[in-house]
């Protein structure tokens, strides 16, 4: 064995060394200093905005640190080039899938991973590889299937395929489950044992504390851009990571009794139009009252996404009747359920939420410029909306620059207290909240819920769609189950265990 062949064994899969990245002002990552060991799950934790999607992205190439150094396999990476990040081993996972959803499982696998002068792909050989990557492991799906056919579950696994196919030996993981429900996240876990077994290092990053504690061998937690606290995981504990992340102790928000109030909204027997993709209603029954928050369960793709369009006015029904304070609604739009008092919090920030390249302030009033406060003679009043921008900072404690700033540049969980500030003024009647604390860490999780339960306080009606089977528990007066496009009757508050709701998820009658 040569001297080389032997430091190449004995080095770190990865070392990062005094990595600090400034955009402008702003410092999001000051003087962080690791290393990851060869088949070691390192967590790397930390409140949204801590820095760590920046770290990962100068460790992919994606940006150039103004200072320090990356080691792969005690080889420098040169800074800022992706090309050499594959090259040398490194695969990244992200948040929001890049695949193409025109294209197949294997095109989308194997492009870009050909010379150039290859014209064609060699699909017979490019299917081998990927079928026995899936077999390795476990990470079955169709090669031949359309993605935007894919579930989230199988898009995530198209995504781990592609870093694999490229011969990743470092894995980078960002949020990998924040999209996936209980079951698909559990066969993530499997993968990920596969994987570290078969000589991969992974970089797990996660809001999730329970997960953590499952999937690491290491936690690295970063606050502020500065690496924070370092813990085996053996050594610690959901409720240490949590106070490491936010600098203090992380109290749930009390639910607190609360009368019920009038009923505020009510679908009987609605069905709605075949989707092309998701599923249908088929005659639901539902009803939301003030003061309480109705939790929808369900296992993602049962219709959670027509109720939600229904509720938003995105949706009509084809059949039954839609009831807003007691009135049947003829005409149902986006606009008359804005006027009729139905604020939305939506599943997808990015998508649904906002417009990237637009400010915080085009942003929060995009749903109402109509609004007499941001509105004079036809145009916009652009001092008003800075302020209503402004005031929803302040009281959300937002980490954001100026109401002029470009809302892409927020982090996920600073755009969503944004979403949420926007929604809950001037006191809707009824509140759509869909997946709300999807991607946030522990403390903007316990922020979001507690400007749900003081909605219900003041007499809002909230329907709370979430696949965080614990988040429901926690903050619903009555649970409804979604399956196949058909709600359940509702369940009060500790009728139903979580193996209960499990069952009817899959499916199954209550017992």
């Amino acid at each position: 064995m040569t001297s080389s062949s032997a430091s190449f064994i004995d080095a770190p899969a990865l070392r990062l060394s005094g990595i600090t990245k400034r955009f402008g002002a702003l410092t999001a990552n000051d003087a962080i200093s690791f290393e990851l060991g060869q088949g070691e799950v390192i967590a790397l934790l930390g409140e949204n905005g801590a820095g760590k999607t920046t770290l990962m992205n100068i460790l992919f190439g994606h940006y150039v640190a103004d200072e320090g150094s990356v080691e792969v396999f005690g080889k420098p990476l040169p800074p800022g080039d992706p090309k050499a990040a594959l090259a040398a081993g490194v695969g990244m996972v992200h948040q929001h899938f890049t695949l193409a959803d025109n294209m197949s499982v294997i095109d989308n696998i194997a492009l870009g991973t050909q010379p150039l002068f290859r014209l064609k792909l060699d699909r017979s050989a490019a299917r081998a590889k990927i079928d026995q990557l899936a077999r390795d492991f476990g990470l079955a799906v169709k090669a031949d299937a359309l993605v935007a056919d894919l579930s989230v579950g199988e898009r995530q696994r198209v995504e781990i395929l592609k870093a694999l196919y490229r011969d990743a030996r470092v894995l980078i993981l960002d949020e990998p489950t924040a999209v996936l429900t209980p079951t698909e996240t559990e066969a993530l876990f499997k993968t990920l044992k596969l994987l570290v077994a078969k000589g991969l290092s992974v970089i797990f990053i996660s809001h999730k504390l329970n997960e953590v504690m499952m999937a690491s061998d290491r936690v690295l937690v970063l606050r502020a851009g500065k690496l924070s606290g370092e813990r085996r995981t053996a050594d610690t504990n959901r409720h240490e990571l949590a106070a490491l992340m936010v600098g203090r102790e992380v109290k749930p928000p009390v639910v607190e009794k609360v009368e019920r109030g009038p009923l505020l909204y009510e679908l009987k027997g609605v069905s709605t139009a075949r989707r092309a993709h998701g599923t249908a209603l088929k005659e639901i029954e539902l009803a939301l009252h003030g003061g309480e928050i109705t939790g929808v369960a369900g296992v993602s793709g049962n219709g959670q996404a027509a109720l939600a369009g229904l509720l938003a006015g995105m949706e009509a029904p084809v059949s039954g009747t839609v009831q807003v304070n007691g009135t049947a609604v003829t005409t149902w739009s986006p606009l008359a359920a804005l006027n009729a008092g139905i604020a939305r919090v939506p599943e997808d920030r990015h998508r649904q939420g906002a417009i990237a390249d637009m400010s915080v302030s085009e942003n929060v009033i995009a749903e109402r410029y109509r609004d007499r406060r941001f509105s004079r003679g036809g145009l916009v009043d652009w001092t008003a909306a800075r302020a209503f921008a402004q005031s929803i900072i302040d009281d959300y404690e937002v980490k954001c620059p100026s109401p002029e700033s470009r809302i892409r540049l927020l982090s996920g969980g600073n755009m969503q207290k944004l979403i949420l500030g926007r929604a809950l003024d001037p006191n809707p009647s009824v509140i759509l909240a869909n997946q709300p604390s999807r991607g946030l860490d522990v403390g903007a999780v316990a922020y979001v819920h507690s400007r749900l339960l003081e909605a219900r306080a003041r007499g809002a009606a909230v329907l709370l769609i979430s696949e965080d089977l614990e988040e429901l528990l926690a903050l619903s007066d009555r649970i409804v189950v979604i399956s196949e496009g058909r709600l359940s009757k509702p369940s009060a508050r500790g009728e139903l265990t979580i193996s209960q709701i499990g069952a009817m998820m899959a499916g199954h009658e209550a017992a």
